[in-house]
């Protein structure tokens, strides 16, 4: 998932193959040791006891994976990496092992993004892989700070810090005023876990735990911001990594507070492709008989929502709300969430003509997601990996103009993509600079030409980034992490499964067809 995604109450959930001529790159001897690793020893040769994944009668993740036959354990990883016999936390790992054990490839760790939880990953991932599935001992890891591991909550009461600035500047104040307010909570929260929060210590800790379950290299499956953590892995620790898949990419240069920014167009696409859907079933939702009509709903709605909150249900949505949700709904161009759009307008429309409006159950999870705690532990972990790994902009008047200087090209989404979030206001400052990515690393780098997360640009930058890889594209498609969300496009899910079951990529890169 993408840091613009959410996984409420657990896990979203499926051509010809061209020849196949790269071979798997061979074994690469592991960096000599040093001083550091020397002292990380007591942490590489820990004993992992695995036991059931249920940790009480409401953890409903757990129940799945005990039911899936897979087991969990805690492993033990520095805080500060910098002071190996300091504090430790706990990281916590989930393991599915591989049925086919005549024929197992290896151990491979999966992390589906968000950021957010990955212990739950591996049943489902074992059904995406087909036969190769069989072959791997599947580990899910939740990285430090997120789901079970040394978890961080600000007490927010929202589940997410992304909001728009709204349609002017006093909607552009409040916008400040709600991020100053977030990370004023965040401050509040252990300093030293805190400090210690990236995505070079999550990169630390998945070598630790290849290190504990006794493997020299390991297997890779990361999807949106799991690009980016494997990346960062493959940078700090060349040689480790066997077969990896990055599906739909992070652009490395690009991460940080300022991530959303170059996403404006691939929005505005998309709600102009789902807008031109929406048209053609006007008899169904009342959106408008054209394109263009469809839009100037969407800005309706979006100008009522500045005027005075609409009422849905229980929820009042201003315009730092709305555009933020529709944001949410442009990662599937499938007719189900296209329809789930054109519900959730619907419902806007009718709120906006001051009468009474209900949200459906899409709608109500989404609401309850943006302006409810009931998710506070998610948006926290978020704000925390992405303010720890790079500084960004912290002058007020530079995001405004920013904004501004957006709204002509993309007027809904411009003002989500270059709004202000915590980091402006983050109370500590990032004790690493930003990996740069530049490694021969042979892998499969996966990407939509319509991804409105990660956009399509981050997939060609990592693949040009890591010599070695190749780049699979799905052209035609508004849709992230193709692969990993299940977007159901044979060619990609047979190039895919290909390369994991045999190690060898294909010759060149390959285009699938929506």
């Amino acid at each position: 998932m993408t840091i613009t995604e959410h996984r409420p109450g657990g896990r979203r959930p499926g051509a010809v193959v061209a020849a196949l001529t790269i071979g798997a790159a061979g074994l690469a001897l592991a960096p000599p040791a040093t001083a550091a690793t020397t002292a990380l020893d007591r942490y590489h040769t820990q004993k992992i006891v695995w036991k059931d994944c249920t940790l009480g009668p409401d953890d409903e993740v757990g129940k799945e994976l005990d039911k899936a036959g897979a087991r969990c354990a805690d492993v033990t990883v520095p805080l500060d990496y910098a002071e190996p016999g300091g504090r430790t936390i706990k990281v916590a790992i989930s393991r599915l092992a591989a049925t086919d054990r005549a024929n197992r490839i290896g151990t491979m760790l999966i992390n589906g993004g968000g950021p957010g939880p990955a212990i739950d990953m591996p049943p489902y991932i074992r059904d995406l892989m087909g036969d190769a599935g069989k072959r791997y001992d599947l580990i899910g890891m939740d990285p430090r700070s997120i789901g079970r591991s040394a978890p961080v909550d600000c007490g927010w009461q929202i589940g997410t810090w992304i909001r728009s600035a709204g349609v002017d500047r006093r909607g552009f104040d409040r916008a400040a005023a709600f991020a100053k307010d977030l990370a004023a909570k965040c401050a509040r929260v252990d300093p030293e876990l805190m400090t210690n929060i990236s995505t070079r210590n999550a990169a630390r800790d998945i070598d630790v735990v290849r290190a504990a379950l006794g493997e020299r290299k390991i297997s890779y499956n990361g999807a949106s911001y799991g690009t980016y953590l494997g990346a960062v892995y493959a940078q700090l620790f060349p040689g480790r990594l066997d077969r990896t898949l990055l599906d739909s990419a992070v652009d490395p240069a690009k991460w940080g507070p300022g991530l959303l920014k170059d996403t404006g167009e691939a929005n505005e696409r998309a709600l102009a492709a789902w807008a031109g859907w929406a048209a053609k079933r006007n008899a169904t939702y009342g959106l408008g008989a054209t394109r263009k009509e469809v839009l100037d709903t969407v800005l309706h709605v979006v100008q009522a929502s500045a005027r005075e909150p609409l009422r849905v249900g229980r929820f009042e949505v201003d315009d730092n709300v709305l555009p933020a949700l529709l944001f949410g709904y442009l990662g599937d161009d499938r007719d189900k969430a296209r329809s789930e759009l054109a519900d959730a307008v619907k419902v806007f429309t009718t709120a906006a003509a001051g009468r009474p409006a209900e949200p459906g159950a899409r709608l109500d999870e989404e609401l309850t997601f943006a302006l409810t705690g009931a998710e506070s532990r998610y948006g926290s972990a978020q704000v925390a990996l992405l303010c720890g790994d790079a500084a960004g902009e912290r002058d007020p008047e530079v995001l405004w103009r920013d904004v501004q200087r957006s709204r002509k090209r993309h007027p809904v989404f411009g003002a989500v993509a270059h709004n202000i979030n915590p980091c402006a206001f983050w109370p500590y400052t990032p004790r690493e600079k930003p990996t740069r990515v530049s490694t021969r690393l042979p892998s499969l780098v996966v990407g939509a030409t319509g991804d409105t997360r990660t956009i399509y640009q981050g997939s060609q930058t990592l693949h040009r980034l890591l010599p070695g890889s190749r780049l699979l594209t799905l052209r035609g498609a508004n849709f992230h992490a193709p692969y990993q969300a299940a977007y159901g496009n044979a060619c990609v899910n047979d190039q895919v499964n290909a390369y994991l079951g045999t190690g060898v990529l294909p010759s060149k890169d390959v285009v699938c067809e929506k």
